[in-house]
């Protein structure tokens, strides 16, 4: 059965991820409910002593995330050896999979959503990138999945098919984010249907209407509008669509993502995040 996890981006986003940001999240989603939070050990912390402190939650450590350009910006060489260290701390922790994305790309963070100075060459680099990365992880015994992420080097629908269909369902299975997808202007939906079989976690995200038209502002004055990200139920994602593609049996959790609450209380964001959930959800989720 599946988990109903968070990720507490909201927290530290703005308050940096000290050991005060993480304790108010980890109470907060002790006091609402959540059993599952997403893996981020930090750098002083071993894996161990991770799994202690979040177990004092009643929490569990679930599907964590790889990032990297992917781009000219960093070497490939120190990717895959950051990689075998990343999977060596998520297997320490149980997991089998991780989410993997490109993100922070400068000029897709400026101009969001719209592919901005999109080159071939450039995409067919980064691929073959994200695989070698890809059977690094595997190599260490972590199944890596696509995260769709806007800002990154694979941020639109011709982008991202590029990179599933050409690395393969060997290489890279499929773990997408419905806001992002949504942003980008590519329906959750149909796209989940899509790659049903490679389907190995999921973010669960809502987005207002208000950006998804492009050129609203860079990525971070969009998301500091409040009237990007909404909690799952409030924007525009079809959710019953998104939960009739997700194959029966899943043996992903369902991560709740919102990076910036549309409601000026943090704890009371997730509350109804975690309400929505449970209600949609249903039998799909362990209690």
């Amino acid at each position: 059965m599946s988990r109903i996890a968070a990720n507490p981006i909201p927290y530290w986003a703005s308050a940096g991820k000290t050991r005060a940001v993480f304790d108010e999240a980890f109470a907060d989603f002790h006091a609402i409910g959540f059993t599952a939070v997403k893996a981020d050990v930090p750098d002083d912390m071993s894996a161990s002593d991770y799994r202690t402190w979040i177990g004092r939650y009643g929490l569990e450590p679930a599907l964590s995330l790889f990032n990297s350009p992917f781009d000219e910006s960093v070497a490939v060489a120190d990717e895959v050896e950051r990689a075998k260290q990343f999977a060596g701390t998520q297997l320490e922790l149980g997991l089998d999979r991780t989410m993997i994305s490109s993100m922070a790309v400068p000029l897709r963070i400026e101009q969001p959503a719209v592919g901005a100075g999109f080159d071939e060459d450039r995409l067919t680099q980064a691929i073959d990138f994200c695989g070698a990365v890809c059977q690094a992880l595997a190599a260490e015994g972590l199944r890596p999945l696509h995260h769709s992420h806007v800002g990154g080097i694979f941020e639109t629908e011709y982008e991202i098919t590029r990179l599933l269909d050409d690395l393969g369902p060997d290489v890279i299975g499929f773990g997408p984010d419905t806001g992002h997808l949504r942003w980008a202007g590519i329906e959750p939906a149909p796209f989940i249907t899509r790659y049903a079989d490679r389907l190995g976690g999921i973010h669960i995200k809502d987005v207002f209407p208000d950006h998804l038209s492009g050129g609203g502002g860079s990525y971070r004055e969009t998301t500091a509008s409040k009237r990007l990200w909404a909690e799952p139920g409030l924007g525009v994602v079809d959710f019953d669509a998104v939960l009739a593609a997700i194959p029966d049996p899943y043996d992903g959790d369902f991560m709740i993502e919102v990076d910036e609450p549309s409601v000026q209380s943090k704890l009371e964001s997730h509350r109804m995040s975690f309400g929505w959930a449970r209600r949609a959800l249903g039998s799909r989720i362990k209690e």
